[in-house]
């Protein structure tokens, strides 16, 4: 299994698949070749279905500048998954080109090139094999990360001060977040109504949202584990610690642990949208949210385990629909009812525990989940040509 700290990379919005990842592409194409006399870049399946909304052709323009000619290549039969053929021309017009796979979460794949995405540094790949080892040893689990990933709560701490500064910046800002689709900000007056209220769930609604809102905008924001359901962990973050009074080094361990389950889920099933629909990303970051969440609470593995389950399992099947390709609808929207869900998670499962045990392990949801991101069609998963974005007309 590979790096918790793979989960949690920092980049400018509003898709770690389509703008993080690119990003990375052209500049190790860069550092790998040199610089070129003229680029030309052909964008496939959802990078290409839902590349304009999500920036992509922007990204890249701005690291290759008036060099490059971006193509979107619509031709959802030719090539399903995101693909990047990217070409430089020297000046003697030799040709160099890479085909880049854009894995989810920001990590890429380059044919023949290892670039270190795909290094597995944990032995075990499944909670339960990870349950028996902790017995076995007479360890816990944050010792177990800590094993493998010695530097990993330092990393947290940075992805900590982004998160946090995402939601800040988020609930100081008002006015129209996307004029195609008539959305405004709503962060602000969530906030405004949770603290008029004494809501600690609106609060936590407007810190999903402001995230959200600003990952939307390009802000500078933190995957957990993609940029389009970054606002569930950043609001778990903020009121972890200005609400409920926790350190940032406990906050930073529980997220250790609950990437520990978002990595189970990436190297078993799919963190891309694109790969496995929306469940991929907001089952995901409700897993990691609710498996933190649970640790912080003092909680036992058993327990963690089972929120975790839970925060997964009740997000099976849902798909990837964007709306003009934007990460406004129903992404925001679905990033605050996670939040609120992955507190409920651990509520289920602290208190259903007392009476019974529960039939269905993490590993298990797991398996399903990737059984169920392959059976969802294409047309859901990430391209905008299904679901919810067939409800809005594009514009004559």
């Amino acid at each position: 299994m590979q790096a918790i700290k793979d989960i949690f990379r920092i980049g400018k919005g509003p898709s770690s698949s389509h703008t993080i990842a690119p990003k990375r592409a052209v500049e190790l194409f860069i550092k790998y070749n040199g610089p070129c006399k003229h680029y030309d870049v052909e964008l496939y399946g959802s990078l290409a279905l839902t590349g304009k909304g999500h920036k992509t052709d922007e990204i890249i323009k701005e690291i290759l500048g008036d060099k490059v000619e971006v193509h979107f290549i619509y031709d959802l039969d030719k090539e399903t998954r995101n693909i990047m053929i990217i070409k430089g021309y020297d000046d003697e017009d030799r040709e160099m080109v890479w085909r880049v796979e854009s894995l989810g979460g920001g990590a890429i794949k380059v044919d023949g090139i290892d670039i270190g995405d795909e290094k597995e540094i944990y032995p075990l790949d499944h909670i339960c094999d990870i349950k028996a080892y902790l017995c076995d040893e007479g360890i816990d689990i944050l010792s177990y990360i800590l094993r493998y990933e010695p530097d990993i709560i330092d990393h947290l701490m940075s992805c900590i001060d982004v998160m946090c500064a995402s939601v800040t910046r988020g609930l100081s800002k008002e006015g129209l977040l996307n004029k195609r689709l008539n959305v405004y900000r709503s962060a602000h007056y969530l906030k405004k109504e949770g603290d008029m209220k004494g809501d600690i769930d609106l609060k936590r609604l407007a810190y999903a949202y402001a995230a959200s809102e600003e990952n939307a905008d390009g802000g500078t924001v933190c995957t957990a584990p993609t940029l389009g359901s970054c606002g569930v962990v950043a609001s778990f973050v903020y009121s972890s610690l200005y609400d409920e009074g926790y350190t940032k080094k406990e906050v930073a361990e529980a997220l250790a642990v609950g990437g520990l389950f978002a990595d189970v889920i990436k190297k078993n099933a799919s963190i891309s949208g694109a790969t496995g629909g929306c469940q991929a990303e907001i089952g995901t970051a409700c897993a990691l949210a609710a498996s933190a969440i649970a640790y912080l609470a003092h909680e036992d593995i058993e327990i963690i385990e089972y929120a975790a389950e839970v925060g997964i399992e009740h997000h099976l099947g849902l798909t990837c629909d964007p709306v003009f390709g934007y990460v406004i609808i129903p992404c925001i929207e679905r990033n605050a009812v996670a939040i609120l869900r992955a507190y409920d998670a651990v509520k289920l499962a602290t208190n259903i525990s007392k009476y019974h045990n529960h039939s269905v392990s993490f590993d298990m949801v797991v398996n399903s989940m990737n059984y169920t991101g392959k059976k969802i069609s294409p047309e859901l998963r990430e391209t905008g040509l299904g679901g919810l974005a067939l409800e809005f007309k594009e514009e004559d």
